[in-house]
């Protein structure tokens, strides 16, 4: 018999997640039946929604979110021992899959890349920056791209793909390293959000003009801010609103009407969920063949141990991170 532990939701957050919100259980797995598979977790992710997720998820449930596992034991044809997935699987060190929610990583897969970005750049905050920006912004060449969490998971990954398409691209982050790090990665413009004197004018000189797109991760009193600085006809991708989520006072007011009506501004929030099938397939291979080719750069920020989960989920939402946070089991 296998045991797999398991990260669960102890009590629901009240503010910032603490480890008083988290406990470790220990439980022995059923033998497999046919048409099953035994995952073993290789690396997991933590990522911003979770925070929001667990609203969901009733005391003593599992925390939830992907991980690449390993097969190491198969009764399943379609998926034999050894086959490297992405499973949905949640904070487990092993769990037992039926294989209709697994996703074996592309044949073309190189060795010289790891694994784990498929929990990342060529995984879910990937595709959450690709569809954000091509397709709810639908960004043109030469149009003006603002990004905030810049240097996180999927804000790094906007800034590159919105530089590829020909666009001057504008970042705020959370502190100096994180700036230079944008600079890397080839930002028009980088600036530390925390030590401007002013956000409002740090914006209107880094664009006089105002800005085509707005990719926001942030949410909160920062949007409130850009959004009068959008051009006419300007997109707003809503990604997240990390500024919120820990937050226990009402949510502070949103944009101004007047803004949005004026400037005829089209915003939408989005899932990257509702991408699927041939579509998401083929932004895949565009982000693969990216990163292969040097054309989008990446960090990881892993920490090591299965144990250090919740460590790891609370300085990701804290922005300890530079790039996607990954948890090596």
């Amino acid at each position: 018999m296998v045991h797999t532990k398991s990260w669960t939701l102890k009590k629901h957050f009240e503010g910032s997640p603490t480890h008083s919100n988290f406990e470790l259980k220990t439980v022995e797995l059923p033998s497999l039946k046919n048409g099953e598979v035994l995952l073993e977790a290789l690396f997991l992710t933590v990522d911003p929604y979770m925070r929001l997720a667990a609203k969901r998820l009733k005391e003593g449930d599992t925390m939830m979110g992907q991980q690449v596992a390993r097969v190491v034991e198969s009764k399943n044809s379609a998926f034999p021992a050894g086959t490297m997935v992405v499973a949905f699987s949640g904070w487990t060190t092993h769990s037992i899959s039926d294989g209709k929610d697994l996703e074996k990583l592309p044949a073309e897969w190189p060795d010289t890349i790891p694994v784990s970005l498929a929990l990342g750049t060529v995984g879910m905050t990937g595709l959450t920056a690709y569809f954000g920006l091509l397709d709810i912004c639908g960004v043109k060449g030469g149009e003006t791209v603002m990004v905030n969490a810049a240097a996180g998971a999927v804000g790094s990954v906007v800034g590159q793909i919105a530089k590829l398409k020909g666009c001057k691209v504008v970042g705020a982050a959370g502190s100096d390293e994180k700036v230079a790090y944008l600079k890397k990665l080839g930002y028009d413009v980088a600036f530390n959000y925390k030590t401007v004197e002013s956000l409002e004018e740090t914006l209107k000189k880094a664009s006089p003009d105002g800005y085509d797109c707005y990719f926001d991760n942030v949410g909160g009193e920062f949007s409130n801010i850009v959004i009068p600085q959008m051009k006419k006809f300007g997109r707003i991708a809503i990604c997240g609103a990390i500024s919120t989520y820990n937050s226990t006072r009402p949510f502070p007011p949103g944009p101004s009407p007047e803004n949005i009506i004026y400037q005829q501004l089209r915003m939408e929030g989005f899932i990257v969920t509702r991408w699927q099938g041939e579509v998401r397939q083929k932004a895949l291979k565009d982000l693969l063949k990216w990163v292969i080719e040097g054309k989008i750069q990446y960090h990881e920020y892993i920490t090591e141990g299965f144990e250090n989960m919740p460590a790891a989920f609370m300085g990701m939402l804290k922005g300890d991170n530079l790039g996607k946070t990954i948890v090596k089991a």
